[in-house]
């Protein structure tokens, strides 16, 4: 069916506006919206660019970033307790180095919340606080800190349950436990967040690794931009030309006030690697199969749960679309469950995927969404990597994202939003962003949209211009070009973040 220019630009900008449900992973599946403490947000895997120069030396371009964000929609005046870990869960991030889809390596976060108990003489009664914090707060692990969160890192080599697992140190003094920041409070409980956060950037030791590392865990700005609201109310947005790249800061961040809390390690890129320079890195979050709580508690801090059993996998994320408009409603809580190794269970949801067809009934637009199934060039993307750009040599086919170690970062002023997609229009260099891992500033709304319209089957053409490899035919592509012009008008490029580790802001504190 063919349509007249002005239809086509209405579809293209209302499904743009669709596209914004895409990425990220804030409460994804029926399961997690209970338990957001182990609701695994955005991961993000690239070659680390701070202070290198612009071709891509020097600085900490032979390092890799890994960061795992969790616990969404913290709204930063959410005291007394605020957002500490959950102590019964087991947070991970998993690196798989020869393409098999199993996990190779795998860094394990547990946390501890100690109540210092702090009390004040009232009366002549010495009596409990109420707050976590009784006065401002500087250094690690004050006196005026009530409640203590510390957290352990090990590594585990070979399957996460079964392998060797050895105790990550900090490099100064070999302690095995590690202060994490308390959530930003407000700027009288503590004046310098910035300056009191980095005090808690670990300098570490990797059994293993003869490089040094780094480790961080705290709250920052939720780096991910989108209109969240007005997405899920059936695209309930007015229609603007949203293929004017004069417009792409069009529509307000929904997410600019909401923090979450980050766990980061960089990681010499020479201790990941193995048989093949591209390694696949997805997290995940585990609970205990079973809780038993005491309805009369004793006092301690979250005394009143017991829990036991197996660990039980709630949370998985790798790429920052899949759960969310890909895989079915029925089956979300059973990916959260599921590793990659068994992701052929899931994958008529990416050959034959639904998104473009409901946007079709929504909009009544029939006739817009690509028709090459099955759609080999979503498999590309999201299950095997592209070729020549961060494919295994022996691949399978899973959910994870990949980054091509060998390809050297480049500085954030340089960046292309769009990642490689971006690339391939500008004829630039610009190969170490989304979907080859995944930077801070990628804009993978926009780069998730080209995909899934059909961009880079368009790129590709007939001929495998790109030597991508992708079994596509542009024929079958309705919007033909223009699915390169697609965007949401929410501009991920102007999120603010920091030049270095962590990379991710500051946290909004809870008083302005």
């Amino acid at each position: 069916m063919k349509f007249k220019f002005n239809q086509l630009a209405k579809a293209c900008i209302l499904l743009v506006a669709a596209s914004s449900a895409m990425a990220s992973s804030h409460r994804e599946a029926p399961f997690i919206t209970s338990s957001p403490k182990v609701d695994g947000t955005d991961f993000y895997m690239f070659r680390s660019y701070e202070g290198i120069a612009s071709n891509g030396t020097g600085g900490r371009s032979g390092f890799v970033t890994l960061l795992a964000n969790y616990q969404p929609f913290q709204d930063p005046q959410g005291g007394p307790n605020f957002y500490m870990f959950d102590p019964s869960a087991l947070y991970e991030i998993h690196i798989d180095n020869n393409g098999d889809a199993v996990g190779d390596m795998s860094f394990q976060f547990r946390f501890t919340n100690t109540s210092k108990a702090t009390t004040l003489s009232i009366g002549g009664k010495s009596v409990k606080i109420p707050l976590i914090n009784s006065n401002t707060i500087t250094g690690v692990n004050p006196a005026t800190l009530n409640v203590r969160e510390t957290f352990t890192v090990d590594l585990v080599r070979g399957t996460r349950r079964g392998g060797t697992r050895t105790s990550i140190t900090n490099a100064a003094g070999g302690a095995a436990i590690f202060d994490k920041p308390v959530d930003n409070i407000g700027v009288k409980t503590i004046p310098n967040y910035a300056a009191y956060a980095a005090k808690h950037i670990h300098s570490v030791t990797i059994p293993g690794c003869a490089m040094p590392a780094k480790v961080f865990v705290g709250q920052r700005q939720d780096p991910f931009a989108v209109n969240l609201g007005t997405i899920f109310d059936l695209v309930n947005a007015p229609v603007a030309v949203i293929t004017n790249p004069a417009l792409i800061n069009a529509v307000p961040n929904t997410l600019d006030d909401a923090n979450v809390t980050t766990l980061a390690v960089e990681v010499h890129k020479s201790c990941l690697t193995a048989s093949d320079t591209v390694i696949g890195g997805w997290t995940t979050a585990s609970l205990r199969q079973s809780r038993l709580l005491n309805p009369n508690p004793p006092s301690g801090h979250q005394a009143a749960e017991k829990s036991g059993g197996a660990w039980v996998q709630v949370s998985r994320l790798g790429m920052p679309l899949v759960n969310e408009v890909v895989i079915g409603l029925k089956d979300k809580d059973k990916f959260n469950a599921s590793a990659p190794r068994g992701d052929g269970q899931f994958i008529d949801y990416v050959t034959n995927p639904t998104l473009p067809a409901l946007l079709e009934i929504a909009l009544a637009l029939p006739g817009i969404a690509p028709t090459n199934f099955p759609r080999n060039d979503l498999v590309t993307t999201f299950l095997t990597g592209i070729t020549g750009v961060n494919k295994p040599a022996n691949v399978v086919g899973s959910e994870m994202l990949r980054l091509n170690t060998a390809i050297a970062a480049v500085p954030f002023a340089m960046q292309n939003r769009l990642g490689i997609v971006g690339n391939i229009l500008a004829g630039g260099t610009d190969n170490a962003g989304y979907p080859n891992g995944r930077r801070p500033k990628d804009d993978v709304v926009d780069i998730s949209l080209v995909a899934v319209m059909g961009g880079l089957c368009m790129a590709n053409g007939n001929n495998n211009a790109l030597g991508f490899g992708l079994d596509c035919n542009p024929g079958k592509v309705p919007l033909g070009a223009t699915a390169f012009a697609l965007h949401d008008a929410v501009d991920q490029a102007v999120v603010p973040l920091l030049p270095g580790f962590p990379y991710l802001n500051t946290p909004k504190p809870g008083s302005r």
